[in-house]
C-alpha cells in the first residue's frame, strides 16, 4: 500500500516539548538517540493524535536498543528496524535526503533504509502506525508497512509470499525461528520450513475457496484473507468490534490477535490452541503429553533422557545425533542407526506434508533417510507404507492417545557406537571425541576423495566425447539441457510438444524470437506453445530469464507457465491457453465491440498483475513492454499480462536502475532518450498509453482512415489543436485538450453508442493522463492506480506542465503524416535510427511517436 500524504511544511517543526520533541514530520539533516531524547524515553516522533510514537527503545530495559514504531497506549512495539543489529543508548539514527540510517559504535552502519528512487524531503508517522519517508511531491518513497516484522495492525496488509518473523523473546527483538507465510490459499505457521499450523483449521474460520489469496489484514471486525483485490473474503475469522488491534506472531511460535482499550489489552484469538502443537514446546526430541486439562506435561520418550536439567530436549541413550548436512554428517552408513521412540507417537508437521516414499517397507524408508544427510529421522505408516521425513532440524514428539497412531512409528537417526554425542548442537558441556571416529574420519575422507576424483574424471571423459562428435558450439545449450527450477510444473520433451502441437499445425501469433503455436495436451488441456527459433545469445538470456520469472510467479492476472522444453538446440515455452486472444484484436477488430464494464474489467486486471510484478513479489520485476499484444484475455474477458521476456529482476536494495532495455514504440517512456533509470515507472507510462486505447478502441496514433471521426465528435462544431485538420489524430494530445475542457465523452469509442457515462470516461482518462506524465516521479505507483479504478482511492489530477511534451508529439506527428502523404513514402520516421528493425504493416504504426526508434524485440506472445 503507496499512498500521497499531504502535508504543510510549515508544521514540519511544530515542537511540543521544549523545541526537541517533533509531531507527526521530521525534516532530513535530523538526528536522535536515546541520550538525547531521554527524557521522553527516546522518543522523538508521534502521530497527529499521539496514538503512536517513534522511539530508540530498549525493550524490558535492557541494554539493547532499537528504533521502534510504539502504540503509545499499550507500549506495543509494533514494528522495529534494526531487529538483527542492536545498538546502545549512544548510538545514533540520522534522517537524511538518502534516507534513515542507523549507526553503532565508531560509526559503522548497523541499519539502513534501501535506496530511494528520489531525494528525502520529511519524515512521516501516520495515525496508523506507518512510518513513511515522502518525496517533495508528497509521494511515498519508503514505508515501514512494506517489512513488516513480527506484528500488522489495522490498515496494513500482508500481500501473498509475505511473512511475519518472529522475535527470540519480548526483550530480544532479533529474528526467531518461528513465520508466518501467506500462502494463495491459507495462513501457514513454520518451523525450520516445516508447517506446523493453518488459519483455515480454526473451527471459526469462514472459508471460500472460490478465490486465490492476495493479502491478509485485520481491521475493527475481525481477521481477513482477501482476494479479488479486497471484494471477495477467502478466509474469516470474526472478532468483536474494535478500534485498535494488532497480529503478532509471538516468540513462542502462536499467532496471536489482540486487542486494545486504553492500556488494557485482551487476547482475541490464538493459534495453535494445543501446546503440543508448538514444534518445539518440549525442545528438541521432548515428548510433549496433553493431559486434557490444559496443562502441558514435558519428559523424554523411553530410551532417551534429558539433555540437562538446565536445558530442554532429550538424547538418545548410549548413542549421538548428527547434524543435518554439515561437514561432520557425512558418515559411512554403517554408522548411523535408528532409535525407536516407542507407540503411540506423532510429530507436529506430519499432517502438514507429504510422504517422501509411498508404499515402500520400513526398511527401504530407513536407507532413504540413511542416503540423506537433511533426514534426521523418519516416522512411518505400516499400513499404507507411506514413509514421512524429519528433515533440516528435530522438534518435540507428540504424545497421542489416539486409536489409529499405533500404525504410526517413529525413528530418530543417530550415530553408533559413540558413547558421547560428536555433532550433540544441544549439550553445553565439552565432550570426548571418540577414538573410532579418529580412525573411520580419515579412511572415510580417502574414500570421498577417490570417489570424487572418479566421477570427475568420467565427467571429463565424456565432455570430451562430445566435442569429438562436434557438438562443442552447442555447449551452453548443453548447459541448458540440465536446467532445472524449482517449483515448475513440468519439463517436456519436443517430440511431446511435436505431437501435441499436430506438429506445430496452428500458429496463434508471433514475436521477434519465433511463433506461437495451439496445442492440446494428453490431458486434453488447451496450451500455447511459444517457439523460439532466433535464439542466438540475446536469446538463451530471455529464455532463461522467462522460465526464471514467470515459473516463480503466481496471479489471476498473469499468464500461467506450464513448463518448457530445453532438448538439444530447441528452446520452448509452454502457457495456459487464452481463449479470446490479445486484447489488441479485441479493440481494434472492427467486427467486436468490448462493452465498456469489459473494458474496465481489462483495465483494472492488467493494473492488478503489474502491482503485483511491481510490489508482490521478493523481487520487483519491471514488465517494460506493456502493450495490448501482451495483454491475453481469457474467459468473461479476464485479464492476464504476457510475456516477460524483456523483464528484469530488481532486488530492494539495487541501488542501479538499468537504462539498456528497449520495448515497443508508442508505449515507451520519455526517459528512454534522455538515458535516464529506468524503473517500474516505465510500466507505468505504458499503462497509461494502453488506458487511452481502452478508452478510445483505436491505436494512439492513427491516421483519419483509421479511426473514428473526431470532428463529429466535437460538440458546437469547434475545432481541436490534435492535429484533426491535418488528416490524423494522436490520441494522447486529444485526450489532454478533452481533459482541459470537460468533454469527456467525445473520447470514448463511438460504437459504445452512449452505453457510457461522462464520469467512467472521466475516470480512465483522468488516470491515464497522471500515468503518462513526463516525469516519471509525478506518475502514480501501481498499487494507487489500483486503488483509483477501484474507487477507494481519490482520483488523481493531472499536471498539465509535465503533459506538454505530448502537443510537441502531436504537431510532430502530424507534419510526419503530412510528408509521408505528399512524398508518398511509406517507412518515414521522426526519429530514425541505425538499428532499427521495427517492421509494421501500416504507415501510421511507422510514425508512432516515441522519444527513440526502438527495436521491437518481444512481439506478442
Amino acid at each position: 500500500m503507496r499512498t500521497s500524504f499531504l502535508f504543510s511544511t510549515s508544521f514540519i517543526f511544530y515542537a511540543l516539548v521544549s523545541g526537541s520533541l517533533f509531531s507527526e514530520f521530521i525534516s532530513p539533516n535530523f538526528t536522535a538517540s536515546y541520550h538525547r531524547f531521554i527524557d521522553n524515553k527516546g522518543a522523538f516522533l508521534f502521530s497527529r493524535n499521539g496514538t503512536f510514537k517513534v522511539a530508540v527503545f530498549n525493550p524490558g530495559g535492557k541494554t539493547n536498543f532499537y528504533l521502534c514504531v510504539i502504540h503509545v497506549a499499550s507500549g506495543t512495539i509494533i514494528w522495529s528496524a534494526n531487529r538483527d543489529a542492536p545498538i546502545s543508548s549512544s548510538c545514533k539514527m540520522e534522517l537524511t535526503v538518502q534516507g534513515i540510517s542507523i549507526a553503532g559504535q565508531d560509526a559503522n552502519l548497523k541499519w539502513a533504509t534501501p535506496p530511494l528512487r528520489s531525494s528525502v524531503h520529511a519524515l512521516l508517522l501516520t495515525e496508523m502506525g506507518n512510518l513513511v519517508l515522502l518525496d517533495r511531491f508528497n509521494g511515498s518513497l519508503w514505508e515501514s508497512f512494506h517489512y513488516p516484522t513480527d506484528t500488522i495492525v489495522i490498515g496494513q496488509h500482508l500481500p501473498e509470499g509475505a511473512i511475519l518473523s518472529s522475535a527470540v523473546s519480548d526483550d530480544d527483538l532479533s529474528t526467531g525461528d518461528y513465520q508466518l507465510a501467506i500462502t494463495d490459499s491459507d495462513a501457514i505457521l513454520q518451523w525450520q520450513g516445516q508447517a506446523y499450523w493453518k488459519l483455515s483449521m480454526d473451527i471459526r474460520a469462514y472459508k471460500n475457496s472460490n478465490y486465490i489469496v492476495e493479502y491478509m489484514a485485520i481491521n475493527r471486525t475481525g481477521l481477513f484473507l482477501f482476494g479479488h483485490s479486497g471484494s471477495a473474503v477467502v478466509i474469516q475469522i470474526s472478532l468483536s468490534p474494535s478500534d485498535f488491534r494488532t497480529a503478532q506472531l509471538g516468540a513462542s511460535g502462536r499467532f496471536m490477535i489482540r486487542r486494545f482499550s486504553g492500556s488494557d489489552r485482551e487476547q482475541e484469538f490464538l493459534g495453535p490452541i494445543n501446546d503440543c502443537q508448538i514444534p518445539l514446546i518440549c525442545g528438541k526430541i521432548g515428548l510433549c503429553m496433553d493431559n486434557k486439562s490444559n496443562r502441558t506435561t514435558c519428559s523424554c520418550p523411553q530410551g532417551f533422557h534429558r539433555v540437562s536439567q538446565n536445558s530442554s530436549g532429550c538424547m538418545p541413550n548410549g548413542r549421538s545425533l548428527p547434524r543435518a548436512c554439515d561437514s561432520t554428517s557425512q558418515l559411512n552408513p554403517s554408522a548411523l542407526s535408528y532409535s525407536r521412540l516407542g507407540y503411540d507417537m506423532d510429530y507436529f508437521s506430519i499432517d502438514f506434508s507429504e510422504p517422501v516414499r509411498y508404499g515402500v517397507n520400513l526398511s527401504v524408508c530407513q536407507e532413504f533417510c540413511t542416503s540423506d544427510c537433511s533426514c534426521l529421522g523418519i516416522f512411518y505408516a505400516n499400513s499404507s507404507g507411506s514413509c514421512y521425513a524429519l528433515e533440516n532440524d528435530l522438534g518435540s514428539i507428540i504424545s497421542s492417545a489416539a486409536d489409529d497412531d499405533d500404525d504410526l512409528w517413529g525413528y530418530i537417526k543417530v550415530i553408533v557406537g559413540a558413547a558421547s554425542d560428536i555433532n550433540n548442537t544441544y549439550s553445553d558441556q565439552t565432550q570426548q571425541f571418540p577414538v573410532i571416529a579418529l580412525v573411520l574420519l580419515p579412511f572415510t575422507g580417502l574414500l570421498l576423495m577417490v570417489a570424487l576424483g572418479f566421477l570427475w574424471w568420467r565427467r571429463w571423459k565424456a565432455s570430451n566425447r562430445e566435442i569429438k562428435l562436434g557438438h562443442a558450439s552447442s555447449l551452453s545449450s548443453g548447459d541448458l539441457d540440465a536446467f532445472h527450477i524449482p517449483g515448475l510444473p513440468q519439463r517436456f520433451d519436443y517430440e511431446g510438444i511435436e505431437v501435441a502441437t499436430d506438429n506445430f499445425k496452428t500458429q496463434i501469433g508471433s514475436g521477434g524470437f519465433g511463433a506461437v503455436y495451439k496445442g492440446t495436451m494428453p490431458d486434453k488441456s488447451v496450451v500455447a506453445v511459444k517457439k523460439i527459433t532466433n535464439l542466438g545469445v540475446q536469446g538463451k538470456k530471455d529464455f532463461c530469464t522467462e522460465i526464471a520469472v514467470i515459473g516463480s510467479i503466481h496471479h489471476v492476472n498473469l499468464v500461467k507457465l506450464r513448463g518448457f522444453c530445453a532438448q538439444g538446440r530447441h528452446r520452448l515455452l509452454v502457457y495456459e491457453y487464452m481463449n479470446r486472444g490479445s486484447l489488441d484484436k479485441a479493440l481494434f477488430d472492427s467486427g467486436l465491440v468490448l462493452e465498456w464494464q469489459e473494458r474496465f474489467e481489462i483495465a483494472l486486471g492488467t493494473a492488478r498483475g503489474l502491482a503485483y510484478l511491481h510490489t508482490g513479489c521478493e523481487q520487483k520485476i519491471i514488465h517494460c513492454d506493456v502493450k495490448p499484444e501482451n495483454i491475453l484475455l481469457h474467459d468473461q474477458f479476464q485479464a492476464k499480462i504476457s510475456d516477460f521476456g524483456l523483464s528484469k529482476l530488481l532486488s530492494p536494495e539495487q541501488s542501479c536502475l538499468f537504462t539498456t532495455m528497449r520495448g515497443t514504440r508508442g508505449y515507451l517512456a520519455p526517459e528512454w532518450l534522455t538515458n535516464s533509470a529506468i524503473s517500474e515507472k516505465t510500466d507505468i507510462y505504458s499503462f497509461g498509453m494502453v488506458l487511452l486505447e481502452i478508452v478510445s478502441g483505436r491505436k494512439n496514433c492513427s491516421t483519419r482512415s483509421q479511426c473514428h471521426s473526431v470532428d463529429n465528435r466535437n460538440s458546437g462544431g469547434g475545432h481541436s489543436t490534435s492535429s484533426s485538420r491535418s488528416g490524423v489524430v494522436y490520441f494522447p494530445l486529444l485526450a489532454l485538450e478533452m481533459h482541459e475542457q470537460g468533454r469527456y465523452m467525445e473520447l470514448a469509442d463511438p460504437r459504445l453508442e452512449g452505453r457510457v457515462s461522462s464520469e467512467e470516461v472521466e475516470k480512465l482518462v483522468r488516470i491515464a493522463l497522471c500515468c503518462v506524465h513526463e516525469e516519471p516521479s509525478l506518475r502514480p505507483n501501481m498499487v494507487s492506480i489500483v486503488g483509483m479504478l477501484e474507487g477507494c482511492i481519490p482520483l488523481g489530477q493531472p499536471k498539465v506542465g509535465s503533459l506538454n511534451f505530448l502537443r510537441f508529439y502531436g504537431r510532430r506527428f502530424a507534419e510526419a503524416s503530412m510528408i509521408e502523404q505528399e512524398n508518398g513514402q511509406s517507412d518515414f520516421t521522426l526519429f530514425p535510427q541505425a538499428n532499427d528493425s521495427t517492421t509494421s504493416t501500416t504507415s501510421d504504426s511507422r510514425i508512432c511517436l516515441s522519444y527513440i526508434s526502438s527495436q521491437q524485440i518481444s512481439g506478442p506472445r
